[in-house]
């Protein structure tokens, strides 16, 4: 990509031109020129594109930056990875230096975790996210702490598809504690898979987003793929199985340790959860927040504390839950 530059007098308006030749535009834009329209909105200048040819034209300040954003964007998309409103925007605050260097999105060379059938290649976004993969290849047991929305679950299932399709493991298993978020919803019909489906829907959902729903379900009928409150794990032990516990905020310290000791021989186990969002009644402290002092230690154990940079669902989740976290407020108001 070349660039020319002109400056006029002092408080002019700066203009360059960005050579792309050979970019698909359309990836490049987003639906409707939404990228465009996000980047003029943010530096207040104009982004006109003719032919192979764009024209940056604003403040002298902010040209720069959205020539460098569209840069990073077009190594992206050459590279065959699609730009969403997450990737603009982190990219966007990085060169607005909100956030340092080492918390960019992930490199277009970043390894790929996970693509099936017509499913988009999966990669990782953030270095958080990086060092969560990383420690998962590299430990038997990897705990994944962080607010809404850091892909904590996601990447929990990505990871434990590919060890299932790698034949690393012979099968999934997905616990969860049966705790209400702050509403009594009662006894549910049916039997106990009826019972638990609505607890583990988010896994269900992650699960469907990779492989289908058809295949998943497939994989359930067969057993390949378990879903299990987390009650009717004990006196169980688990073997040549990816093990993922979520929202294990909402496990005490004794449930923790049962669900910890059912490992077997080659093995993995996933747990993650948010400290700040715990459901147990009578004010019990949660087990996730208990068993890092206790394990940080521990040689195979590893933690992985994600936090707001993280973030990767809508870029106004970050900023929600950057808001609650300056005002000190848990979900539940306290």
């Amino acid at each position: 990509m070349t660039s020319q530059r002109s400056d006029g007098e002092s408080g002019a308006l700066v203009e360059e031109i960005l050579d792309l030749d050979g970019v698909d535009q359309l990836g490049l834009f987003g639906p409707g020129d939404a990228n465009l329209h996000f980047l003029e909105k943010k530096f207040g200048g104009t982004l006109i594109a003719r032919g192979d040819r764009m024209t940056i034209r604003g403040p002298a300040k902010g040209v720069p930056m959205v020539r460098e954003v569209l840069e990073d964007l077009v190594e992206r998309i050459r590279g065959g990875q699609m730009v969403d409103s997450v990737s603009l925007c982190y990219l966007w605050e990085i060169r607005a230096g909100k956030w340092e260097p080492d918390s960019r999105i992930f490199q277009a060379d970043d390894p790929l975790l996970f693509a099936s059938g017509s499913r988009q290649a999966v990669r990782v976004k953030t270095k958080g996210q990086q060092a969560y993969v990383k420690a998962v290849h590299d430990h038997d047991v990897v705990f994944s702490i962080g607010p809404a929305g850091t892909g904590k679950t996601f990447l929990a299932v990505v990871m434990a598809m590919d060890y299932l399709k790698r034949q690393l493991v012979d099968r999934i298993v997905l616990v969860r504690p049966a705790v209400e978020a702050g509403e009594q919803l009662g006894f549910l019909p049916g039997d106990l898979q009826e019972k638990i489906n609505p607890y583990m829907r988010p896994l269900f959902d992650a699960l469907s987003d990779i492989s289908g729903s058809a295949k998943i379900a497939r994989f359930m009928s067969s057993g390949v793929i378990e879903a299990s409150p987390l009650a009717y794990m004990r006196g169980r032990t688990l073997n040549n199985a990816f093990v993922i516990l979520d929202e294990a905020q909402n496990t005490t310290l004794g449930q923790m340790k049962m669900f910890l000791t059912r490992l077997g021989v080659q093995s993995k186990a996933v747990v993650t959860g948010d400290v700040t969002q715990v459901d147990l009644p009578d004010k019990r402290l949660s087990g996730l927040a208990l068993v890092r002092n206790i394990l940080r230690d521990t040689e195979g154990v590893a933690f992985v504390e994600l936090d707001g940079r993280d973030v990767v669902r809508h870029p106004l989740v970050r900023r929600i839950v950057e808001a609650f976290d300056a005002a000190g407020v848990a979900e539940d108001g306290k």
